[in-house]
């Protein structure tokens, strides 16, 4: 069969990333395919007949190592061009399958399956397949590069935000151990649903009608049928598979798919010119803009944020999968097919955001600027420590002193510091109840602390190193 040009596909995946990411579409066509899906149905309908065998006491290393081999002969072009003269996919894999087997076996090839005996379960082989052999590597690989950012970052001091605003001192590492815990929780639980997938032999209804009339224990014969492919069987069927065991694995995804989705956010905006605290590695021949020689775009961030608008959407059609009419409509046929391109699509974004770690470089003295109000904006963030330090010495009225005071910093453009000197009487009360509190030495060594607000960052650094580790420590094991 010649081979298709590339460029004339239809889908970005199969272009754009084949080719700046072969190796891990190659890992995941392997999976998700079409040529994949066609060999996953193939590989069920070969366990059921190794099953049948098997309980009819006539297995043989010999006749399951035919049968294996005559099932890695079908040509996915061959069961398409039967699918144009029977309209059915599985009945022309069927077909195929007949001419390839032991003839004394081909009587046995689908005995007593409906079609969705061997979709439903070929899905649930390959989502099993792809999350534990590509999509967990990948998120593992991300999760442990953000763990070594947030430890060798955990001391560094950074200015927090909320509401886009300057808020109190925090450290880099901190912010990172943001997404070292929640993306971790979430690659926990996307491991711990993969061990969930199921698959059913019990026919049309789900009844078990069929197979029946073939054996005497229907539910043994599905057994032997699913350990073939390493799944289990659904607590009960219809024709489908229960779909919530499915949902919830993408579920999970999505959740892991919005969390990296917002660390490439705070990424993003953490690049912009007048914060300028983090950047992006840039290959020595890389181009920002194409009229502009200087730039330099966070644009693999802004392309992990962009894959996750293209496929988020998605959860929606994956919900409506969950509905059937009775025992089986036909509405998720082809809408299920493209949770192949939602696979593709997380796990491209992954790997990006991976790189975008891997190359991540901070400006620590500009941190430290921003921090302190250096770079413009006024350097209000000891203000809280003020109110609550003056508020312990009986002064009920202790923030709206404050607010105040951080008015006239901002009026005559003077760090918080300087304003608060301002206010003796203020400065010594705070002082002194810092020295007695053992934050200073003695009450006139409270000036230094607030012009110094890196020393204001809570249990940061200790919260930082803390998650890092037990994060590491799991991803590991």
């Amino acid at each position: 069969m010649e081979a298709r040009n590339i460029f004339q596909n239809i889908s970005p995946i199969d272009h754009r990333y084949s080719i700046s990411e072969k190796d891990l579409f190659d890992s995941l066509s392997a999976w998700i395919s079409e040529e994949a899906s066609i060999a996953s149905c193939v590989k069920a309908e070969i366990a059921l007949v190794i099953a049948h065998l098997s309980v009819r006491g006539s297995l043989t290393p010999a006749l399951k190592a035919s049968l294996e081999a005559a099932g890695a002969k079908i040509d996915p072009a061959e069961v398409y061009a039967e699918e144009e003269k029977t309209k059915h996919n599985i009945r022309a894999l069927v077909n195929v399958l007949k001419t390839k087997v032991p003839p004394e076996t081909a009587p046995l090839v689908h005995l007593g399956a409906t079609s969705v005996d061997i979709l439903d379960t070929a899905l649930s082989y390959r989502m099993t397949g792809v999350t534990r052999e590509v999509a967990l590597p990948l998120l593992k690989k991300l999760e442990l590069l953000l763990c070594d950012f947030t430890e060798r970052e955990a001391e560094t001091p950074q200015v927090g935000r909320t509401h886009g605003q300057h808020a109190v001192p925090i450290t880099l590492g901190f912010a990172f151990a943001e997404y070292v815990s929640r993306l971790g929780k979430s690659i926990l639980e996307i491991q711990r649903l993969s061990g969930q997938l199921k698959g059913k032999l019990a026919g049309a209804v789900g009844a078990y009608n069929a197979t029946s009339m073939i054996v005497r224990d229907p539910e043994e014969l599905e057994r032997l049928y699913l350990a073939g492919l390493g799944l289990e069987a659904s607590e009960h069927a219809t024709q489908l598979v229960e779909p919530e065991y499915l949902l919830r694995l993408l579920l999970e995804y999505n959740v892991a798919f919005g969390i990296i989705a917002n660390l490439a956010d705070d990424l993003r905006n953490l690049q912009r010119s007048e914060i300028g605290e983090l950047r992006e590695g840039f290959s020595a021949d890389q181009v920002g803009s194409s009229t502009m020689p200087q730039k330099r775009n966070p644009w693999n961030s802004e392309h992990v944020k962009s894959l996750w608008k293209a496929f988020m959407p998605r959860v929606t059609t994956f919900f409506m999968d969950q509905i059937s009419e009775h025992q089986r409509d036909l509405s998720n046929s082809a809408s299920q097919r493209f949770i192949a391109d939602y696979a593709a699509g997380f796990c491209l974004a992954v790997s990006r955001m991976a790189s975008v770690i891997q190359g991540l470089g901070a400006d620590r003295e500009r941190l430290l600027r921003n921090l302190r109000g250096e770079t413009g904006i006024p350097g209000g963030v000891l203000a809280e420590p003020a109110y609550i330090l003056l508020a312990e010495t009986g002064v009920s009225d202790a923030h709206e002193v404050i607010r105040k005071i951080t008015l006239t910093a901002e009026k005559e453009n003077i760090s918080f510091a300087a304003a608060l000197t301002k206010e003796g009487d203020v400065l010594s009360r705070i002082g002194g109840k810092m020295a007695e509190l053992g934050l200073v030495a003695s009450a006139s060594d409270a000036l230094s602390f607030f012009e110094k607000p890196e020393r204001y960052c809570g249990l940061a650094v200790k919260k930082a190193k803390t998650l890092a580790a037990k994060y590491r420590q799991l991803m590991i094991n």
